[in-house]
This record gives structure tokens, sequence and C-alpha cells, in this order.
């Protein structure tokens, strides 16, 4: 029991990082599309990508090995209920946007801030890439949100023709 509740309070310490982390990434965000100064639109790209680079992937796999550990060391398993696959299909959601699509969003806008400062904004490249980025940061954290509720909730029953494990 006790060790359980070390591995809860570890898994929502590493959730608690990466909400808090998406929360700074939507903020610098929206300021690097609003700015008009070069060096702040470059500070924005740099801070997003060293957070890209470090604590989401941290936390990310923070968040997955604990929550793995969770569902196989208690009586929730890993496929046993409707609630936990669909959070494990989010979970995935958030690895491929996180860990693959934020990383090279944001390298790619500190690359093409340094070569050519604002005048990377009259580029449709550029503002594709700044899209994608602001958009893989808003799902990612409707997701994660999305966990939150089904987490508290557990809303679908359990699977009965499976039997997880």
């Amino acid at each position: 029991m006790k060790s359980r509740r070390v591995l809860l309070t570890l898994h929502l310490l590493f959730v608690a990082i990466l909400f808090g982390v998406h929360v700074v990434l939507i903020t610098v965000s929206l300021t690097a599309a609003v700015t008009s100064d070069e060096s702040v639109l470059k500070a924005c790209y740099t801070v997003m990508h060293l957070l890209a680079a470090t604590s989401i992937r941290a936390s990310t796999i923070g968040t997955v090995v604990t929550g793995i550990l969770l569902s196989v060391f208690t009586s929730w398993g890993l496929f046993r209920f409707y609630w936990i696959i669909a959070k494990e299909i989010l979970t995935l959601l958030c690895m491929v946007i996180g860990l693959v699509g934020i990383y090279d969003w944001t390298l790619k806008g500190v690359r093409v801030t340094d070569s050519f400062g604002m005048l990377a904004r009259s580029s449709p490249d550029f503002t594709a890439n700044q899209a994608f980025l602001f958009t893989g940061v808003v799902l990612q954290l409707l997701s994660m949100v999305a966990m939150y509720a089904i987490s508290v909730w557990k809303p679908w029953g359990k699977v009965s023709r499976f039997g997880g494990f």
C-alpha cells in the first residue's frame, strides 16, 4: 500500500510538471506570435526548444513509466477497463506530439529565427510551423485534461470478453 502511494505521488508529480510546461509553452508561443522584437522571438523559440528537449521528455517518460507500473501493480490492469484503454490511447497521442512533434517544431523555429530573424514571419513555412506547434501544444494540453477527467470519473466499465491483464 505504501509503495503504491509513493508511485501514485510520483505519477502525479510528473503529470503536474508536464501540464505546467504546456501552460508555459502556450504562453511563450502566443508571445512569439505577437512580438515585434526579434530578440524576443528568438528567445521564445529557444525557451520552447529547451523545454521540449528536457522537461517534456523527462516528464513524459516519467508519467508513462509510473502510469504503467500503477496499472500493472494494482487491480486496474492495463486492459481491464475501457477508461484505462482510453487513457493509453491519449498517452500515445501525447507521446508522439510531445516527444517528436513539439521537439521538431521548436527546433525548426529556432533554426529559422536564428537565420532570418523577424523576416522568418514572412515565410509560409514558418507560419505553418508556428501553427503546427501551437496546435500540438493545445492538443496535448486538452488530452491531459481529458486524462485527468477520465481518471477521476472512470466513465466506462470493465472489458468483459478480453479479461485484461
